[in-house]
């Protein structure tokens, strides 16, 4: 169709010049192919909001040890469990809040503030004394990064229907990649004073020794923040539209469909009138989301951990440098495998499919980490990074087709609020997992000699059971469509 005809037709429908929705929607009108500028806008947001997030994993045993408030060994993973878990009980709490706002004043200002809430309080936690400023510190940054479930309807808004999943897998893939790129960084630059020689003990990276990590995590979020000032908002203010003549609708869905009529009609509705928590195929994807979500932080927490402990308690004796490598190679492989095989492997066979055999292909990869460990040397670090590559591949596969669930399952006035809840709900969940999981790892080191799964195959077991309930919830009749 000309640029004539669109803006005529637009002008028909409705079309108001001052509200952000029907600019996007002109532009993605006028979208030629894939769109590759936006998907990579996407995916610099959500990377820059996910690598806070786990990038403590690596060096949190050590932060926790030199708190000196563990009596014994065995203990510091407990407590690290904590630590691991405030960010995520705050973004618990907030993120409804987060996502009305979003919902009513638009996606863009949550993003912008939760991209700066990473700056300070991420950079605070860095230069933690203890264990209670630590605990504070990522508690406030979870409370306040509220972008996380805006920004999955921001994806879905920015880009044309037959590019929505592709932009929704961007954001896993971009999270996924955050949280290995993370934990990564978090590795590589922890104990900068011990590792370069350009840092001395007396610097203030040697007195904080977990504070370069974070600094760059900040700088990035404090770069892309100033980028977001100039991203355009999608969602449609309802101050800038009168009811359209019916008429207007009928032109409408004949020349678009009834996917452009609905949004439309959605714009006349400042609140909602149904209740999310009625719609049975949003809260049914939801929990499918929480309980994969709690074995993919358990996991996370629970391979750091177990990376870094010491061979007399079942451990790998790695170092952070070490623990770092096995992440970023994890990385590059998730993103090649988001970006050239999943799209493909959707179409052939839907998300649905994909997300199942993914679930199901975890449950024996999990079960042979324990006989992995027994192995040394180089043939312990390419089994387990080969490992961790498979394992995340299918965790971010799994994240990718419930997002598509759950922003296909309601309108656009409400994707705010159902990303939110969807949020407020994992978080919960989350923040059980790395507690859980320092628990669970603390206990499984003390049972070395066990008769029924000793040490951390009980760990893993136990994963596995959680994973297998995932899977399950995905069929009939629990999983509804919409």
């Amino acid at each position: 169709m000309a640029t004539e005809d669109i803006n005529e037709t637009l002008l028909e429908q409705g079309y108001n010049e001052n509200c952000p929705g029907c600019r996007i929607d002109r532009h993605k009108l006028l979208q030629q192919g894939v769109p590759y500028k936006e998907v990579f806008t996407i995916w610099v947001v959500v990377l820059a909001s996910a690598l806070p997030i786990s990038s403590l994993f690596p060096f949190l045993y050590f932060m926790v040890r030199d708190f000196h408030i563990a009596e014994e060994e065995e203990d510091i993973s407990y407590y690290a469990g904590y630590v691991g878990s405030t960010f995520l009980l705050g973004r618990a709490l907030t993120s409804v809040f987060w996502g009305r706002v979003a919902d009513r004043y638009g996606r863009k200002v949550v993003i912008i503030f939760g991209t700066f809430a990473i700056v300070v309080f991420n950079t605070l936690f860095g230069l933690s004394v203890n264990l209670w400023m630590a605990i504070g510190t990522r508690f406030l940054l979870g409370s306040l990064n509220g972008l996380l479930g805006p920004i999955k309807a921001y994806a879905s808004e920015f880009v044309r229907r037959e590019y929505q999943a592709l932009a929704l897998a961007t954001v896993s893939t971009a999270w996924g990649a955050g949280l290995i790129i993370g934990p990564a960084l978090g590795g590589f630059f922890a104990q900068p004073a011990d590792k370069f020689s350009v840092f001395s003990q007396e610097s203030i990276f040697g007195r904080f020794p977990y504070f370069l990590p974070c600094l760059i995590i900040s700088l990035v979020a404090l770069v892309v923040g100033i980028t977001c000032f100039w991203l355009p908002e999608t969602l449609h203010m309802p101050e800038f539209h009168k009811v359209p003549r019916q008429d207007s609708l009928e032109k409408l869905e004949s020349a678009y469909g009834s996917d452009r009529k609905e949004v439309m009609i959605n714009t006349m509705k400042t609140d909602s009138s149904e209740s999310l928590y009625k719609n049975w195929p949003l809260m049914s994807s939801i929990l499918v989301y929480c309980v994969f979500s709690l074995h993919d932080i358990a996991y996370q927490e629970i391979f750091s951990l177990w990376a870094v402990s010491p061979r007399k308690l079942g451990g790998l004796n790695f170092s952070t440098d070490g623990v770092g490598k096995v992440l970023a190679f994890s990385g590059l492989g998730l993103l090649v495998f988001q970006l050239f095989l999943f799209p493909l492997l959707e179409r052939r066979f839907g998300f649905l499919i994909v997300t199942r055999v993914s679930g199901f292909a975890c449950i024996p990869l999990l079960t042979s980490y324990p006989y992995i460990a027994l192995l040394s040397g180089v043939t312990l670090t390419v089994l387990l990074t080969c490992a961790s590559v498979l394992k995340n591949i299918l965790s971010v596969s799994i994240t990718t087709g419930i997002f598509i669930l759950q922003n296909r399952a309601v309108d656009q006035h409400q994707r705010g609020a159902a990303n939110g809840i969807s949020m407020t709900a994992m978080s919960f969940f989350k923040a059980i997992g790395p507690a859980g999981g320092g628990a669970l790892l603390s206990w499984a080191q003390s049972r070395q000699d066990a008769a029924f799964l000793p040490g951390n195959q009980i760990v893993f077991f136990i994963l596995n059971v959680v994973e297998a309930i995932g899977i399950a919830l995905t069929f009939e009749p629990f999983l509804v469509l919409r």
